[in-house]
């Protein structure tokens, strides 16, 4: 179990620093670009994995459109919005607001999957939107920056797209969904990247595309796989708990790397975000009757 732990613990480290890692990447390439090529080497990776394991990749022509809408919504749109508004964010702000997606989920699982709405769920999302408010406002009233808003693009397409997944699963090998929000992704992403953003902006340094492509296959393809075949051991609500631990590897990489100062005001919104989500999401054991008290005793 602790080896379970550890490989969780890892992948948090991953794609919090994938934050940090971005924030490097639009210095050296366009949005776009960056977003399709970056998927283009996550496609072909996960692509020659699904085809090593021998997946299937037949779907249903009634859940085309399901599968359309998770790579051009979920993919496409959320990687573009990610990389445009770190151009303007810094990684710690970025980190924060997309710790808002476990309970944006929720939500929208109550609302197309018709999971059960609870009083908890609206005292944690209360206390948790709070925290992103006061973080994205810096404590100005109504002064966003345009940055922030790409983010919280981002964070809402995000939970789409677990929504989207979620519902997937049910049916597809978890495997085929991700390849095909991945290439769908790509294919819708490339031709606008092409047609919007000269390839000539794109960085000549060995370094930048090493980045570009290692934080690809290794944040976005292994963590992505290895993040789901842990999960049965662990469970999903002890893994999501690990989750809160992004926006800190976030701060403390933006610190060490990119020289980002982190304010009171983001520390004081990094602990109210991260007690939403715990309000949300932690489960309240039921009390055991002194008979199932005793029958722990020997």
């Amino acid at each position: 179990m602790i080896r379970s732990y550890l490989l969780v613990l890892m992948c948090v480290i991953f794609w919090g620093s994938d934050f940090v890692f971005g924030s490097i990447l639009v210095r050296e390439f366009p949005p776009l670009l960056l977003s399709g090529t970056r998927l283009l080497f996550i496609v072909l990776f996960l692509v020659l994995y699904a085809l090593w394991h021998k997946k299937k990749f037949n779907i249903a022509r009634s859940d085309l459109t399901l599968f359309l809408f998770l790579g051009m919504i979920g993919m496409g749109l959320n990687q573009w919005s990610f990389y445009k508004g770190l151009e303007t964010t810094d990684p710690a702000t970025a980190s924060l607001i997309l710790a808002l997606a476990p309970i944006t989920t929720v939500f929208l699982a109550a609302l197309f999957l018709k999971e059960k709405m609870t009083l908890r769920l609206v005292i944690g999302a209360v206390i948790a939107i709070s925290g992103v408010f006061l973080i994205i406002t810096n404590g100005n009233e109504l002064e966003i920056s345009e940055g922030a808003y790409y983010i919280l693009i981002t964070m809402l397409t995000f939970s789409l797209s677990i929504v989207c997944v979620r519902k997937l699963v049910q049916t597809y090998d978890f495997i085929a969904v991700t390849v095909y929000q991945n290439l769908i992704g790509f294919m819708c992403l490339s031709p606008i990247a092409l047609g919007t953003e000269s390839v000539g902006q794109m960085s000549t340094e060995a370094w930048a595309w090493f980045l570009l492509i290692a934080t690809g296959i290794v944040i976005q393809g292994v963590s992505t796989l290895v993040w789901n075949s842990q999960l049965q051991k662990v469970g999903a609500a002890r893994a999501a708990m690990f989750l809160n631990l992004e926006p800190f590897v976030a701060m403390i990489l933006g610190f060490a790397l990119l020289g980002h100062v982190v304010s009171p005001l983001q520390l004081i919104g990094s602990f109210l975000i991260i007690a939403g989500v715990i309000v949300t999401t932690a489960k309240v054991s039921p009390k055991l009757s002194d008979k199932q008290k005793l029958s722990f005793r020997k």
